[in-house]
């Protein structure tokens, strides 16, 4: 396999080509095109279409690695690498035409996380990181910049809390999550999108983010670049065994320990 960094960077191109495609679709997409696939949970040609080009396209670049996509056009039989690819994280962002929506592949090798990429589309903004190497951000044309966290401390933390499809199972948590942390961090945020939630914390503008019910890929990208950028990913219950599961927590390090009490306590409190 060709070196981390230089088949991160070919990644980075493969992003932006889909975030490309999925732009100019942006202008002339029609209602009538989205599928329902489950409650609130909706997908468009643009998802299949994106993942579809993204697929070949790292195909060609480790033509050995399996893959796993949230619109399932490709598949993992035990491969040594593993592709994990949101074609489109944020489509109900994308369908209302409000920001942010991005392109998000990582790559694992058993369960660790060897790169991530994700491409946030209206801003045009390239976040990368690869493992050892540190976590990027390109914006257009500019040289790329490192990425570290923030050093905020829990009272001042601005915390993105997410709302994943399933309603049902999530309502009574995030009741709980709401109540004990508004009013006790700076504030409170959502944003649509797991991979630029995370992004954000490796670029520290926001200072921790938690989210239950998701697609790993929804996640992987972004987990590695919060890493790289110094920060501190785990589940909800606090283990550093994150990446099989649909749950978790990155923060700046600084108010880790704090976000998973209070994680802990939504969850055992909401199911009483």
């Amino acid at each position: 396999m060709t070196s981390l960094q230089n088949l991160t960077l070919a990644v980075c191109d493969v992003a932006r080509k889909a975030g490309q495609f999925i732009r100019q679709e942006r202008e002339s997409f029609k209602a009538e095109s989205v599928e329902r696939k489950h409650a609130h949970d909706y997908v468009s040609y643009v998802d299949k279409q994106s993942e579809q080009l993204i697929v070949e396209s790292l195909r060609q670049l480790l033509p050995e690695a399996g893959f796993v996509t949230e619109e399932g056009q490709a598949s993992y039989t035990d491969e040594e690498y593993c592709w994990f690819v949101d074609p489109l994280d944020g489509t109900t962002n994308f369908l209302h035409r409000y920001a942010p929506f991005a392109v998000s592949i990582g790559l694992l090798k058993g369960r660790d996380i060897q790169l991530g990429v994700v491409y946030e589309i209206c801003a045009d903004e390239c976040f990368y990181a690869w493992q050892g190497g540190g976590a990027w951000l390109q914006q257009s044309d500019r040289q790329p910049q490192p990425l570290h966290v923030s050093t905020q401390q829990f009272a001042d933390a601005l915390v993105c809390l997410q709302l994943p499809y399933d309603s049902d199972a999530y309502n009574p948590i995030i009741r709980q999550l709401l109540m004990r942390l508004y009013g006790r961090v700076a504030s409170v945020r959502m944003l649509g999108s797991a991979a630029i939630a995370l992004c954000y914390v490796a670029a520290g503008r926001l200072d921790a983010y938690a989210e239950k019910y998701i697609g790993r890929w929804d996640y992987m990208a972004g987990a590695l670049l919060v890493q790289e950028a110094g920060g501190i990913v785990t589940t909800y219950g606090g283990s550093p065994d994150f990446t099989s599961g649909n749950n978790v927590v990155a923060t700046n390090g600084i108010v880790h320990q704090a976000m998973v009490s209070e994680l802990k306590l939504a969850v055992s409190n909401s199911s009483k």
